[in-house]
């Protein structure tokens, strides 16, 4: 593809919009740890929740919704709306816990739950384990997604790609902390959605498809890989059982709250519960997180998911990807990269708009997995286990040291994955069976910093004898099956350790309560150890029913909305108005406990 001058202006003006800002915050974000690390535990709930938005929003996640509809059709995105029951969850259950705790990173987390060698093993190992392993793994999807797509605008290898990312997201990442990162995140968030707005418009303008119309009528008359309707938001539950349990009711039934994924951890955590941490009130965490939730869901899938199915009619086959882009690296070759290659029919003006939207979509993720990631190694494992003692500027360079050292090294995995999909189900494979300690460590006192470790070793451990044995060619079972039985092992696990491995210090359970005040009949125990009458706990107790409610309104809300959209989108007016009405009751029901809740 040929950008004229008028595309490079827009898309050089797009990134310097987003980026000239993040300049001026550097002495700011320079002053403390938490300052880079937290912005002074002073952000409004509107720009944390933006920022949410913005980083979830990665170059990789078109290319990820744009493989699953073309494998699995609409459908299939069940696999990822399933986490609207982790998000609400976040949003009425744990956003005003986490907000309570104080602690500078949810790592901290580990050392006020949990005492001894324990707690601080686990703290250290899963600084490492997630600041290097799974955050490295995600830079690098979402970087191999800026490649395949680099490739296709550009023609640029690999490395070139790297090199242009890494200056950029390194130089402002390591310069700026995560105040630069907010205010990066808030415009990048408008400019994205513009750019996936007008590629959409675009794809279902073009001959092929022939328009909203002609494509609902062309999809409907063709079948897709064993026999899928592309179009159906619900799969096929009579015909093709299998891929049902896959794609619905594993997710609905079980994979919501059993697997840890950034941005959908069960219970909240990694760069959300930094966003939590950073806001000014509890009030703002709650609101962050549910703005968030509404955005992710309901906002932006539909613009990506239209790409898709006009994707499926123009490139019916990878051949014919190939065939139109005869100098893309074979490697790279995907039904992930089918988004990419329809950016190709946009008109001049909307091609510098959408480079610019990517390389906003790119930075926004990568910016916040560096000063993430960079958070872990420094504060969780530099500062608490090698250098406790230093001063504040010595723990701020540290940071900006390890932001360069985490891009490199998820670099280099680049050149290891193939697609976007691919890496999601790793990632899905590794984190099985962990969600529900996470959900339930904030209500049972008897959870354990051993709980922690028999999760994450089991749970890993299981996902590594399933990936060596398919990579020596031997027989393993679906990935649906293969999550189940590793969410079984690591489940059984941890609940053992948490009757036969050392408990807790009551000491520490007490101040734990007293400080973050968790509600429920799981800290019995510790509130009469602690002194606190029923009376007196029952303040907390009864907002425990109150948030039942608004976590099923607020699932509902977002899922009638989201196909309400869907429904007019197709046509198909009788659907939408159903649709439309669940969406009014279920949200007057989510405004009437959300004001009762911030009473």
């Amino acid at each position: 593809m040929h950008l004229s001058t008028l595309d490079w202006v827009i898309a050089i003006l797009a990134v310097a919009v987003c980026f000239i800002p993040a300049l001026f915050l550097g002495k700011k974000s320079g002053q403390s740890t938490s300052e880079f690390f937290a912005s002074g535990r002073s952000v409004p709930w509107w720009l944390a929740g933006l920022s949410m938005v913005a980083t979830t929003f990665s170059s990789d996640t078109p290319n990820l919704v744009t493989d699953i509809v073309r494998r699995n059709g609409v459908a299939g995105n069940w696999v990822w709306w399933a986490f609207v029951l982790t998000g609400v969850a976040t949003v009425f259950f744990y956003a005003k816990l986490w907000r309570r705790s104080e602690v500078l990173t949810d790592l901290e987390f580990y050392e006020i739950r949990y005492s001894g060698n324990a707690a601080s093993a686990v703290r250290g190992f899963r600084a490492l384990y997630l600041g290097l392993f799974f955050n490295c793994m995600i830079m690098a999807s979402v970087n191999l997604a800026a490649c395949k797509i680099a490739s296709i605008l550009f023609g640029l290898e690999r490395w070139q790609t790297l090199l242009f990312v890494g200056l950029l997201n390194v130089a402002f990442a390591a310069h700026s902390g995560l105040w630069g990162v907010l205010v990066i995140d808030m415009i990048q968030f408008f400019i994205k959605m513009t750019a996936v707005i007008a590629a959409a418009y675009f794809a279902i303008k073009l001959p092929q498809v022939g328009g909203l119309d002609g494509l609902v009528t062309k999809l409907s008359a063709i079948k897709g890989p064993d026999g899928i309707n592309y179009l159906n938001v619900l799969p096929d539950f009579t015909n093709n059982w299998d891929m049902a349990v896959a794609v619905f009711i594993i997710p609905i039934a079980v994979q919501w709250w059993s697997v840890w994924y950034p941005g959908a951890e069960p219970g909240g955590g990694s760069y959300m519960a930094q966003r939590m941490l950073a806001s000014k009130s509890e009030k703002d965490a709650l609101g962050a997180v549910l703005f968030f939730n509404i955005a992710h869901y309901v906002l932006r899938p539909w613009p990506w998911i239209l790409v898709a199915l006009a994707s499926i009619l123009v490139y019916p086959q990878l051949s014919d990807i190939q065939a139109a882009f005869p100098h893309l690296d074979p490697t790279l070759l995907g039904h992930d990269i089918a988004y990419p290659a329809m950016l190709k029919f946009l008109p001049v003006g909307f091609v510098g708009l959408m480079v610019g939207g990517l390389v906003a979509a790119n930075s926004s993720t990568i910016l916040t997995h560096l000063n993430w990631g960079a958070s872990y190694l420094v504060h969780d494992f530099y500062r608490r286990f090698i250098k406790p003692s230093e001063q504040e500027r010595h723990y701020v360079l540290a940071g900006r040291v390890a932001t360069i050292l985490l891009f490199l090294l998820s670099s280099s995995l680049v050149f290891i994955l193939e697609t976007a999909k691919d890496t999601f189900d790793i990632i899905l494979q590794v984190g099985a069976g962990t969600g529900l300690l996470y959900l339930l460590r904030w209500f049972w006192w008897r959870i354990n910093a051993w709980c922690e470790v028999a999760a994450m070793v089991s749970s890993f451990l299981v996902s590594l004898v399933f990936f060596v044995l398919k990579k020596n060619g031997f027989a393993v079972p679906s990935t649906a099956k293969s999550l189940l039985i590793t969410i079984g092992v690591t489940t059984v696990c941890w609940v053992l350790a948490a009757y036969l491995a050392p408990q807790t210090d009551r000491k520490t359970l007490i101040e734990f309560y007293r400080k973050v005040r968790p509600a429920g009949p799981g800290w019995e125990l510790i509130r009469e150890a602690a002194g606190i009458s029923k009376t007196e706990a029952a303040q907390n107790a009864e907002s425990l029913p109150m948030a039942l409610v608004g976590w099923a309104a607020g699932s509902v809300t977002i899922w009638s909305s989201l196909f309400t959209v869907g429904n007019i989108l197709y046509g198909r007016t009788g659907a939408a108005l159903l649709m439309g009405a669940v969406f009014v009751v279920s949200g007057l029901i989510l405004l009437g406990v959300i004001n009762k809740l911030w009473k």
